[in-house]
């Protein structure tokens, strides 16, 4: 046989189309990737400076703060005995001269338009600058250490119990879902209007019974007065103030939560696999694990990373209630004090962390779920 005639040994085209394959992947990923971060950012200005103009009031809390310059100089002027001894017209230029000075500094003097763009550029580069009309509990008026000092007290409070929220429910919702039309499941179904009601609505009912009336828990605040000197003092002072609110977030959603998680839970067991699993014999703890938990398992996993991001921002009301030092409180104040920087900061934040993790769940997706690919159509390999 000749050389022309001969065949190719087995495999020899396979490696270059499995390279073939593989660089295709790559760049599909790589191209989905771009798309992606470029229209997250897009995202994230459209939001921010949606913020920046309703935090300004489309400009009008400019107006707001010229007139409390114009009242802070004044006083100043009147204040002062040698400015007060000048002659009226020479007084009032002068204070129009420092109004005009101040309103420089501030920015005050060029159009809001032309400054809402350099207020995006510098809360995208989170240069947040100092706060306006509001400082933190040491101080400082600078809006990064602002929300650096608030943020500790919203991330114990709402982690404890958010995520003992989160898992209590999954567990309540996948025992209702083995025991389908129970007196415990039609319990849970008769509470669940009760979540219609905020957090804040039910812990002022907790205070007036526990605080107010049994004097047997603190009004609010995170820590008792004078804080303690110990550690463990601290500690204890500390799980003491936080019974009342974490018991408030628990009972408003409890309920709800565990209702909409067993209502998901119940779709998935009533597929045909599942009831072949029980035909089979195997246990309702192997049917959970591999036949309702693993196909949720996208979901859980986005509600969870939902619920995470939801901890950096607090509760306004919520901790207002509770007088809790957290971000909460701090952006409730804010708003009340018109404190543009404070507002813009708070919602900068949770868009890089909401961007950020909506970006890394397309990728946990695919890596819990082989049906999902990043980048292509259903039918073509990641």
């Amino acid at each position: 046989m000749s050389a022309e005639t001969q065949l190719a040994p087995p495999g020899a085209e396979a490696a270059p189309q499995k390279k073939s394959a593989s660089s295709n992947a790559l760049t599909r990923v790589a191209k989905y990737t771009a798309v992606r971060v470029f229209t997250l950012f897009i995202t994230i200005v459209v939001g921010v400076y949606l913020t920046v103009l309703i935090a300004n009031m489309g400009g009008f809390v400019d107006t707001i703060r010229k007139g409390e310059i114009r009242e802070s100089v004044s006083a100043r002027t009147m204040s002062d005995p040698v400015l007060r001894a000048l002659p009226p017209d020479v007084r009032a230029a002068r204070l129009e001269e420092m109004v005009r000075l101040e309103e420089e500094r501030l920015g005050l003097n060029q159009p809001f338009m032309l400054r809402s763009f350099r207020y995006l550029a510098n809360a995208l580069t989170l240069n947040l600058g100092r706060a306006q009309n509001m400082t933190s509990d040491s101080g400082s008026r600078q809006v990064r250490l602002i929300i650096l000092e608030r943020l500790p007290a919203t991330l114990v409070l709402f982690a404890t119990a958010d995520l003992i929220l989160f898992f209590s429910s999954i567990f309540i919702a996948l025992y209702l879902s083995r025991r389908y039309g129970s007196f415990l499941d039609k319990v849970i179904i008769a509470l669940a209007p009760t979540s219609a009601a905020p957090g804040w609505f039910y812990g002022i009912f907790l205070i007036v019974i526990f605080a107010a009336l049994l004097k047997v828990l603190p009004f609010g605040g995170m820590v008792g007065t004078p804080v303690p000197e110990t550690t463990v003092g601290y500690i204890l002072s500390l799980l003491e103030h936080m019974i009342l609110p974490v018991t408030a977030i628990l009972v408003s959603a409890i309920f709800i939560s565990a209702y909409s998680w067993r209502t998901f839970f119940l779709i998935y067991s009533s597929e045909d696999y599942v009831e072949m699993a029980k035909a089979k014999g195997l246990t309702d703890r192997d049917i959970e694990r591999r036949y309702v938990l693993r196909p949720t398992l996208p979901t859980i996993i986005t509600s969870f990373t939902l619920l995470l991001i939801g901890l950096w921002t607090g509760a306004p009301i919520f901790e207002t209630v509770f007088n809790w030092p957290g971000l909460g409180q701090a952006l409730f104040k804010a708003v009340g004090l018109y404190d543009t920087p404070v507002i813009v900061g708070s919602t900068v934040i949770f868009a890089y962390l909401l961007a950020i993790s909506v970006f890394l769940l397309d990728f946990i997706y695919a890596l819990v779920d082989p049906r999902v690919k990043i980048g292509g159509s259903q039918g073509r390999p990641a």
